[in-house]
């Protein structure tokens, strides 16, 4: 999951009068109501998960120094302050599964996040090692969610994951992709084997996955993460400058960021967006992107209509 680049975000931010009208508009409990994350149940399970988290690729793949680590501390505790708990990595993003599990470790949060990983090798052994040192870089003896990354040798990592799951290893287990190419191979595989959870990309300029994946997942009971829920990043900063529509009071959105966020996560498949961030400001407003009202499906379709690109 892309970081998010600073100056693709400032200037972003109309003036601070919506958040403040809209929280004027409402009273005590309505108020409190609309200051917490939606939650959303993995079918598997019922356990619920708030519908923002945390990506890591880029942002986290990061050295010692504390110039690099500070701000990355502060994104993970405001994320755990606020009621978030998804954070995601894979071996794939260097340092980040590393850096992740020292941050974790210093900060001693109260609430337990929910990590996810996955494999990305080909081979049994192999599989076996990279998940082992997962494990061991995110500092815990079990994993929330593993996932097969991109596919790669999935017919050998399955059963293996499978067999994780029965031992207490992991919690759950899925795939993820994040190519178009391979959407029909990800059909394939979710029509024919039981998934906990699938990973794709999904934003307002980016919304393939609506017209099959989606529903597929929805009635599979399937768990949905979605990375690049601002188009990769170049979605906002091709939006720029433009004035926020109309509609954006409605749903409480005071940016751009909010807008893209809030068409993903009211989509009814939807169980978390996980965009990536190194700016602790940054992650605050994601997580306000997932508090009070989301759109309805009129507004939604509205919103993919009149998307200034």
């Amino acid at each position: 999951m892309t970081s998010e680049d600073g100056s693709s975000r400032r200037g972003l931010t109309r003036q601070g009068f919506l958040g403040a009208a809209l929280a004027a508009s409402v009273g005590g409990g309505a108020a409190a109501q609309a200051t917490e994350l939606h939650r959303r149940p993995i079918p598997a399970s019922g356990e619920t998960l708030p519908v923002i988290g945390l990506g890591t690729w880029r942002g986290f793949d990061v050295g010692a120094k504390p110039a690099e680590r500070t701000p990355l501390r502060e994104v993970v505790a405001t994320l755990l302050a606020k009621g978030g708990k998804v954070i995601d990595s894979s071996p794939m993003y260097g340092r980040a599964e590393g850096v992740t599990g020292e941050l974790l470790a210093g900060l001693n949060a109260r609430e337990r996040p929910f990590l996810a990983t996955k494999v990305w090798t080909s081979g049994h052994e192999a599989g076996i090692a990279q998940m082992t040192r997962s494990l061991q870089l995110l500092r815990t003896d079990r994993l929330d969610l593993m996932q097969i990354h991109n596919l790669l040798d999935w017919r050998v990592h399955l059963p293996t994951l499978r067999e994780w799951k029965a031992r207490g290893r992991i919690r759950y287990l899925g795939i993820s992709h994040y190519t178009e190419s391979a959407y029909d191979a990800v059909e394939a595989v979710l029509k024919a084997e039981r998934l906990d959870f699938l990973q794709i990309n999904y934003a307002l300029d980016d919304r393939a996955v609506e017209e099959r994946l989606l529903p597929l997942a929805a009635d599979k009971g399937v768990a949905v993460l979605v990375n690049r829920p601002f188009g990769g990043g170049g979605l906002l900063r091709r939006l720029g400058s433009a004035p926020l529509p109309d509609y954006a009071p409605e749903i409480g959105c005071s940016s751009w960021a909010e807008i893209l966020l809030k068409y993903v996560v009211s989509h009814p498949a939807v169980t978390c967006a996980i965009p990536g961030t190194a700016d602790p400001g940054h992650m605050a407003a994601n997580l306000r992107a997932g508090t009070g009202p989301l759109p309805d499906e009129p507004l939604r379709r509205r919103m993919a209509a009149t998307l200034p690109l």
